[in-house]
This record gives C-alpha cells, structure tokens and sequence, in this order.
C-alpha cells in the first residue's frame, strides 16, 4: 500500500475524496443492504482505478469535481464486477478477507452487485454527460461479454490466442482503459490524448490480466487463490496456452484438459508442462512488450508530477506482488 501512496502523491489530496463520494453514492434505508455496504468498505482495497482517472486527468491539465466523481462511478463498477466474480467463482477470499458470498449467500451478493452497478448509472447519468454515460454503458457491457467469454472459451477449450486476447481486452482492460479515458475527457484533452490514453489504459489492462495468469503457477498466500484455480476451472490462461501451441508434448495435456480431469496431479502436470515449455517466459515478454507501448504513450504527455506517477503505475501493473 505504501507504493501505491508514493504514486497517488500528486493527487493524493482528491483521492481520498473518491472513497466519500463512493460511500455517499452507496446509501440506502435497507439495513441489510447497508450491512452489506459496511462489509465491502472494511475490504482493503487499492482503489488503483479511480487513481488511474484522477493521474491521468491531472497529467493531461486538471482534476476537476466532476473527475472525482467519476472515479467513485468506476470503483463502483469495479465493486460490482468483484462481487458477481466471487459468486460465479465460487470464492470465498477477496483482499484477504472472507468474501461477501461467504459472509452472506449468492442472492444477497448478487442483489448488493446489482445495487452497485445501479447506482453508478444513476450518478453518471445525473451527471448530464451523455458522452461519458455512454463510455460508462459500454463498458459494463464488454465486462459481461468478457466473462460469458471466458466460459465458453472454458467450454470450448478454446487454444486461440487472438480470441484469449480479445476476452481480457473485453473482461479486463476494457473498464482500466475507460479509466485513463474519461480522466483524459474530464480535463478537456484534445482527441488525440484521449486517444493516447484511452490505449495506455488498454495495456496497462493486458498487463494486469497477463501478470494475473502467471500468479495461477505460483504458490504464494499473499496472492489470495490456490496455485492452479484457473486450470481447475478450465481456464486456459496464456502461459498454458502458449505451451499448448507450442510444445510436442501437447497432444498428452490437450487430453487431460477435453476430459476436464482436473486431479490435483494433473494441475500440478499441467502447471509444470507450462514452466517447461516457456509458457512463463512469452507471459512475461508479452508483459513487458505491453508495459513498453503503455510507458511510450504516456510519454507523449507534458512531464509532470502525474505524469511521472502513470509511468510509476505502469511499473506496479505489471511487477506487482500480488
């Protein structure tokens, strides 16, 4: 948390008043929805999408009112995806804490998502920018798309790395990439910062999801799921994906995988054929090659303070821990 400080310095003094708006936005009169409310904000989260917004507003001129505002619509949003996750996902840790599912059952989460996602519509659309409404509309759309995706390339077992790549583009980097997005609008930039941003933001996305994947291969408490969950799911992630593509051995797994016979020595079979096979290392260079193209846009931006701190948050996107 002390990084993300040092990043959120040259706004460090709007950040905070995201959090606010967040929990004024979240009111109700319904005592368990407010008791569901109270879970989530005692939830240690990093809040790194707002942050993203309100840098990229200041990089790009000024943080504005409205840009704070925006930046609670989008931990709303964000919210929400977590808790519809933790459902379909059967999870029960979220940041190191018993996730809201596990506390209360699938139709309390469910109907608490619901409310979120309600509730950052409305604000957006009191706040009378239809161009933003729309980006805000949009994007909640491709995270649906992006996780009915993700279960039908599960089904399918799909091996297509350019259908993998649209998936996190839909399911990941699109609400990151709206983020940088609408900071860069709110402060008035011309369209091609917009632009600039709105594709900094899209691979800093790539580079979220990628380092997500390589996590799945590792065993470390701090990460918060078992090594292997993603393959357990049927979830081909890239390091696994590439090998599969790659390696002569990958009619053997291919197998295992058509059968879904996900035994704990056949993930431990699957997590090691990947390491073998250089699944890591393409994950890793395809993770590097994005935090490159996202640090050479931002580049383009006038040097300052913020700007500095996107540059820094690109570093933490794609090196984080957990």
């Amino acid at each position: 948390m002390t990084e993300i400080l040092k990043i959120a310095e040259p706004v460090k003094d709007v950040f905070c008043l995201c959090r606010d708006e967040f929990l004024k936005i979240l009111n109700s009169e319904t005592p368990l929805l407010q008791s569901t409310i109270a879970h989530i904000m005692n939830t240690k989260g990093k809040r790194i999408r707002p942050l993203l917004l309100l840098l990229t507003a200041k990089a790009c001129g000024k943080v504005t009112p409205q840009a704070i505002e925006y930046g609670a619509v989008i931990e709303m949003l964000h919210t929400a995806t977590l808790i519809h996750d933790d459902v379909i996902d059967e999870t029960k840790q979220r940041r190191g804490r018993t996730s809201l599912n596990a506390v209360y059952d699938n139709r309390i989460s469910v109907l608490t998502g619901d409310f979120l996602f309600a509730g950052a519509l409305q604000k957006a659309c009191e706040m009378g920018n239809l161009f933003i409404v729309n980006m805000v509309s949009n994007v909640c759309r491709a995270l649906s798309e992006g996780e009915m995706m993700e279960i039908d390339n599960a089904g399918r077992h799909s091996l297509d790395e350019d259908n993998y790549m649209k998936m996190i583009r839909k399911k990941t980097a699109s609400l990151i990439s709206v983020c940088a997005e609408i900071g860069a609008v709110s402060a008035g930039a011309s369209p091609e910062i917009i632009s600039a941003c709105r594709t900094f933001g899209e691979y800093l996305g790539y580079c979220f999801q990628i380092k997500d994947d390589i996590f799945d291969y590792y065993d470390d408490a701090a990460i918060g799921k078992p090594t292997g969950n993603d393959i357990r799911e049927g979830k081909i992630t890239l390091p696994l994906l590439y090998a599969l593509n790659t390696s002569a051995e990958a009619e053997h797994f291919c197998n295992i995988i058509e059968r879904q016979d996900f035994t704990p020595d056949n993930v431990a079979a699957l997590i090691d054929f990947a390491k073998r096979s250089g699944g890591i290392e393409y994950a890793k260079k395809m993770l590097s090659d994005y935090k490159s193209k996202a640090k050479e846009l931002i580049n383009t931006l006038h040097d300052s303070d913020a700007r500095n701190s996107l540059l820094l948050l690109a570093d933490y996107f794609a090196d984080r821990k957990y």
